[in-house]
């Protein structure tokens, strides 16, 4: 692929958004009725290929619970206020009604309470109990610490999710992680990411993930690009690590890992886009923190905005559109993308003559 010249000292490599491109229809239709949106990680069947991303905005016991019940995969963050305070309830809403800069330092403060694993174990079994799959999501640098506390308590599915995790962490201060070692002595699948090019997506794979999250700073509420400057379009990082799946599958003998394409999936067409870049599900936060059951109240934030050292985010004011069932399956009352979900990509996949997942990410795109 033809590098850019930056300056005569540097070249890099021209990336897309998602923005960037779209999907051509092709010569045949079908029915949205006859499209099936159904996908399947490890022996995990889900209806929808939308997984809810692990933040306190968007992610209660109870909110994941409603998901799973829709047909999701919802993720509760394992170091967020539901396993540092008995009832976060008060401080929820306090967060929704902070103002201006303060909200970062109030944050921080609120955020700085010891994670107790006594609440961890109650947070899965209440959500198990419920009979939906169970998922829960660690840092790489908290893993270590609560994994087994996570495992006792009946985990069906393991997120280790950061701004950016690779498997070949080095550090003089302390023991990295083994990711591979780790996740080969674990009895559940385990989802690992962000990351966003080949390389790193394929090292990942070799660790045994069954499945990789893909991106970092492009979310609604990151500010990583700003405060670190990394970031990647999240069309070539999708597409990137397509390619490293396929590249895995032959080296591995067939083992398929999946591709989850995590961030910059704001409304439906970005979930349809990510999907035909080669994403098998998507996760997403900033549309399910829209909800009106939602815990943030049409506020959203992610871990990255209460980090004690460098704030990488934001907690903003995204307002809130309808229930959880009409983001995910309408009726919508708005032609921006932010409701029904799934009816829009059931109608991009009809629409392209497409009746599986896995066939869509054959469709077609253009640069625009």
């Amino acid at each position: 692929m033809s590098e850019i010249e930056i300056g005569r000292a540097k070249r890099g490599r021209r990336a897309y958004s998602f923005d960037d491109i779209a999907i051509v229809p092709s010569r045949r239709t079908r029915d949205p009725e006859e499209v099936s949106v159904a996908w399947q990680i490890d022996a995990y069947r889900f209806e929808i290929p939308i997984v809810a991303a692990p933040m306190d905005s968007v992610m209660s016991p109870e909110t994941a619970v409603a998901f799973g019940k829709h047909g999701g995969l919802g993720v509760l963050d394992l170091e967020g206020l539901w396993t540092r305070y008995d009832d976060p309830t008060d401080l929820l809403a306090e967060v929704s009604g902070l103002r201006g800069q303060a909200a970062t330092q109030r944050m921080q403060e609120i955020y700085a309470e010891p994670i107790k694993p006594e609440l961890i174990t109650a947070r899965l079994r209440q959500m198990r109990e419920s009979g939906v799959t169970v998922a829960g999501s660690l840092s790489p640098q908290r893993t270590k610490e609560f994994a087994k506390t996570v495992v006792d308590a009946g985990v069906d599915m393991f997120v280790i999710r950061g701004t950016t995790v690779s498997a070949e962490h080095v550090s003089g201060q302390a023991e990295p992680l083994n990711l591979k070692e780790f996740i080969y002595e674990l009895d559940v699948p385990v989802i690992v990411g962000g990351c966003a090019t080949y390389q790193a997506a394929l090292h990942l794979m070799r660790t045994g993930a069954a499945g990789v999250l893909v991106g970092f700073g492009g979310g609604a509420a990151h500010t990583t690009r700003t405060v670190l400057g990394l970031a990647v379009p999240m069309a070539s990082a999708v597409a990137d690590v397509a390619a490293a799946r396929r590249d895995y599958l032959d080296e591995s003998g067939g083992r398929y890992v999946h591709v989850i394409a995590d961030g910059s999936v704001g409304r439906s067409g970005d979930v349809a886009k990510a999907i035909a870049c080669g994403a098998d599900a998507v996760m997403v936060g900033s549309p399910l923190a829209r909800a009106e059951e939602a815990p943030g109240r049409g506020f959203h934030w992610g871990a990255e905005a209460w980090h004690a050292q460098l704030p990488r985010g934001e907690r903003v004011e995204i307002g809130t559109v309808g229930t959880l069932e009409e983001i995910l399956f309408g009726p919508s009352r708005v032609a921006d993308g932010t409701m029904n979900l799934v009816g829009a990509l059931r109608r991009s996949m009809a629409t392209t003559g497409y009746t599986e997942v896995k066939e869509f990410q054959r469709v077609e795109v253009v640069v625009q």
